[in-house]
């Protein structure tokens, strides 16, 4: 049966996905990591596929930019679709003097500005946070490769262009490492329907320093990211 957004059929996705806000990259990414890859979905060009990667079924799909269209996703897939196990690889801007372009931040938990969890959560906070089981893994391959990385909380942001980057001093002296705008509510959905999740943020910009990536480096560093979270979800 598919969903409103989601035209694959029951028994399509496997129980492991990996996402990405960019339907492109989840087509790149299934196109070069996956074998025996099939597209299993394409409402609004939000592409889907699923593949197996070292004999492991793994799907892989995009979810649009912010938690409102990724959360679409995030909830038809938990509750339609059976899968269980998430992890969300993308961008983000680094607000921490202590983070440089090209780490990947493994994000612990996710602070935001977004009223979505308290609809959720009767107008109490929740501590949107990552699986234990996923980011201990996910720890375990890193310490594997020469990624610089960090491992802390990041900030899920409504607006892209935030109209007071003093807001930003704010949240760096709170510890949070980096800026994106879809990890609070894949954490939050994730506890909600009992599945697990993990976000992994290549830093690409920093906010702060006015850094930014070039379109070959965002391209070519990503791919470390990725490779990661494969790692990462086999294990699952």
């Amino acid at each position: 049966m598919s969903t409103p957004h989601i035209n694959a059929n029951p028994g399509d996705f496997a129980k492991t996905i990996i996402m990405s806000g960019d339907p492109l990259r989840a087509k790149l990414i299934a196109e070069t990591y996956l074998e025996d890859v099939k597209e299993v979905t394409n409402v609004r060009g939000i592409l889907g596929f699923t593949g197996k990667y070292k004999s492991k079924d793994i799907s892989i799909m995009g979810h649009g930019m912010g938690a409102p269209s990724a959360s679409i996703y995030f909830h038809e897939l938990m509750t339609t679709y059976g899968v269980k196990n998430f992890i969300r690889v993308g961008s983000c801007g680094a607000i921490s003097d202590n983070i440089q372009l090209k780490d990947l931040i493994v994000a612990m938990g996710a602070s935001t500005d977004s009223k979505i969890n308290r609809i959720r959560f009767l107008d109490h906070d929740l501590a949107a946070i990552a699986n234990f089981d996923m980011l201990q893994a996910c720890i375990e391959v890193l310490k594997t490769t020469t990624i610089n990385y960090k491992v802390g909380n990041v900030f899920s942001s409504d607006l892209f262009y935030r109209p007071n980057e003093n807001d930003y001093t704010l949240m760096a002296k709170y510890g949070v490492l980096g800026v994106e705008m879809e990890v609070n509510a894949l954490y939050a959905l994730a506890a909600e329907h009992q599945c697990r999740a993990l976000a992994l943020c290549t830093v690409t910009d920093h906010i702060t320093q006015h850094e930014h990536l070039t379109a070959d480096e965002r391209r070519t560093d990503l791919h470390e990211m990725v490779k990661v979270a494969l790692e990462t979800a086999i294990k699952f």
